[in-house]
């Protein structure tokens, strides 16, 4: 399930606010997004009714943003890694955000974040082996004429680091 609950950045509950039940909830959700709500509750020791509101207003509030899977890149024969830094030319900075649009719909592109700093884009990209990446850059991004430069990194390993509620 992929449901997205985004929310408009005025709508976002301050972290301040979370009390500590809200917090060992989102624990478990982030161990678990699969867990039944009978399942949370009595881990929680709340009833229910309490646990399903509590998620419910976590959902609202733009706190959890979504539930997805978290799919293994080897399983689907994407044995490699990498994270591709990219800057823009200075004058095609007008192109940022179509660039970004662009990223979104290429199937090697795990992730990508627009930054602030020296370069203007850090993507993540998943392939077979360095050639399928060699490619990428030269398909996606060396080809672009917006682009000015790339710095390509491989990923040794990939550990997703937990977040304190």
């Amino acid at each position: 399930m992929n449901r997205d609950t985004r929310r408009a950045p005025q709508d976002l509950r301050p972290a301040e606010e979370l009390d500590e039940l809200d917090r060992r909830l989102l624990t478990l959700l982030r161990e678990n997004s699969r867990m039944t709500n009978q399942a949370l509750s009595e881990a929680l020791g709340v009833a229910p009714s309490t646990c399903l509101a509590r998620m419910r207003n976590l959902q609202r509030t733009g706190v959890i943003r979504r539930f997805t899977a978290d799919l293994d890149p080897r399983a689907l024969g994407r044995s490699i890694e990498a994270l591709i830094s990219v800057r823009l030319r200075p004058g095609a900075r007008h192109l940022m955000s179509a660039f970004g649009e662009g990223l979104k719909t290429v199937p090697e592109v795990s992730q990508f974040f627009f930054l602030a700093g020296a370069d203007d884009f850090l993507i993540h990209v998943t392939a077979r082996d360095t050639d399928h990446i060699r490619q990428f850059v030269l398909e996606h991004l060396s080809s672009n004429q917006a682009v000015a430069t790339t710095q390509t990194s491989l990923v040794f390993e990939h550990v997703q680091g937990s977040l304190e509620p």
